[in-house]
Formats: structure tokens, sequence, C-alpha cells
């Protein structure tokens, strides 16, 4: 986990998207390219989406409260599905414009838009991967979705810089080819949006962690000092972080104070090897009483 202020490279996004946004649509203006101009409408969402990332980031963060007693981690959540939304928001609209203006005559556009849209196309990808590396250091979804909506933006800028391409060089014939590929990019931005909504809906809906992440944070109690068997163990994903309760068994001749200490050590475990889990309720019962479903232990054998 990273101990820096958590959305520093959405704040980045910020800023770089608001200055390409102002470039693009001026450039799109002056320049005659229709596909510039919905490059520069993206770019503005682009801003919008990435202050909401920085945003519920810095809320998710914050510390559990009277009113909120298991944290404020689903706000990363709520930001990952505002920025698919946006992500769909931005692909209808570019849509729209590119579908309006094809096939009307028009001035072919300026040559000079596309030194403007490989500088987009470099700076965009550079984005994609600052915010990637920030994403894979916290774990975030959230920050994952800004990537790709800077990801979606180079691809959208691709296509504009071929299609500008098009009609320079292929005459007036193709005079409507910036608007085709503006068009074709939509395709892409609209799979990024699915793709990004999908996590954010799973984690509101307590989709649990993977596997080989739950067979760890067993092994860790398991390795206390007292545990018989770890019956059950569930855990669900809560913005960053992740809340969780297990079931352990200990010795049923011990007394309720021994089984507490033993049930206060896997606690105490699971909290120094894993930093991800942020709240764990430990539940101990007797060693050999069988309880309904299907146990933690018979879990790991089946998966493994």
């Amino acid at each position: 986990m990273s101990n820096s202020a958590p959305g520093a490279a959405a704040l980045l996004g910020v800023f770089v998207n608001l200055g390409l946004a102002s470039i693009k649509l001026v450039a799109g203006a002056f320049g005659h390219s229709s596909a510039l101009l919905a490059d520069g409408i993206e770019s503005a969402a682009d801003a919008a989406s990435s202050l909401v990332v920085w945003g519920g980031l810095r809320y998710a963060h914050q510390p559990a409260d009277e009113d909120h007693p298991y944290g404020h981690g689903r706000a990363e959540s709520i930001a990952t599905l505002v920025v698919g939304l946006a992500l769909f928001g931005a692909g209808a609209i570019i849509a729209y414009e590119s579908v309006s203006g094809i096939g009307h005559t028009e001035v072919l556009p300026e040559k000079w838009t596309l030194a403007i849209l490989a500088g987009v196309i470099v700076i965009k990808e550079w984005l994609f991967r600052r915010v990637m590396v920030e994403a894979e250091t916290l774990e975030s979804k959230a920050l994952v979705a800004d990537a790709w909506h800077h990801r979606s933006d180079a691809i959208t800028s691709v296509a504009a810089f071929i299609g500008v391409c098009l009609s320079i060089w292929a005459g007036p014939a193709f005079a409507s080819a910036d608007k085709w590929a503006a068009l074709a990019a939509c395709g892409v931005v609209f799979w990024n949006g699915w793709k990004v909504i999908g996590p954010a809906l799973h984690d509101i809906m307590d989709r649990t962690v993977p596997v080989d992440r739950r067979k760890e944070i067993m092994a860790s109690a398991a390795g206390v000092k007292g545990v018989r068997l770890i019956e059950k163990c569930r855990i669900r994903q809560s913005g960053l972080f992740w809340h969780m309760d297990i079931h352990v068994q200990v010795d049923g001749a011990l007394t309720v104070s021994q089984g507490h200490e033993i049930g206060h050590l896997v606690k105490d475990r699971i909290l120094a090897d894993h930093p991800k889990v942020s709240d764990v309720v430990v539940h101990v019962e007797p060693y050999g009483e069988v309880y309904p479903g299907t146990s933690a232990t018979q879990l790991l054998k089946q998966d493994g």
C-alpha cells in the first residue's frame, strides 16, 4: 500500500485533460476537424471523471465514524461506477456528433491538426501508464477505470488521426472520413465503459476476493498457536480495503478467556500479514463440532 496521498495520478489527469480539451476544441474549430472536436468533448469528460476518482479515493480513505462504522470504502466503488457511466456518455456524444455530420459537404481538415492529434496520442498513452502504476500499487478499481478512460481517449485520437489523413490526402470524396473514424472508435469506448462498470457493480454487491488471496489469509490464521481448524472465512471488498469474518475452532476444553485470547491473536496476525484487511471479526468455536455449510478447509481442498 502506498503511503502517499491517494489519487495523485487522478488529480494530475484532471489538469492534463483540461489542457487537452481546450487545445482540441480550439484546434478542431479552426482546423475544421469534427473528430478533433469530438475528441475534445471526451477530454472534458475525462477531466470530470478524474476529478470524481480523486474525490472518491480521498473520501474512501477517511476513517470509520459513528455514521459509517464500516468506513467509507464504498466511495471508491461509486467513483468507479461514475467513471464507467461517463465513458458511455462520452461515447454517445461522439457517436451523435459523428453521425450527424456524415455526408455533409464541408471544408477539409487542416494538415496541422495531425500534429495536435499525434501529441494527444502520446500524452494520453503516457497518462494511461502513469495512472495504471498507481492503480496497481493501491489495487484501486477506480484508478484502473480512470486509466482506461485515458486509453479510450488515446484510441479515439488514433481513429481521428487516421480519419483526418484520409480526408486530407484522399480528397473531397473522403471528407467525412474523420467522422467515420470517430464513430468506429465509439465501439471501443463503450466496451471499456462496460469493463469498468462490471467490477464496480460486483464490489457494491459484496463480491468476495480472489480465492488465492483468501487462502493466504486463512493460512495466516491457521498458523496461530491453538487454532485447530479454520471452519469459515468470508471476505468482501469495500473500496480499497477488505472486511472479513472468520470462524476458527479451538480445543473445547479451553476456558472462555483462553479461547478469546486465541481469537485476538488470530485477528492481530491477519491485520499484520494483510494490510488490505481493515477489519476482522473472529468467531471462536469448539473443535470437532459440525455446523451447516461448507467449511473453509473443504473449500481449500476443492480449489487446490
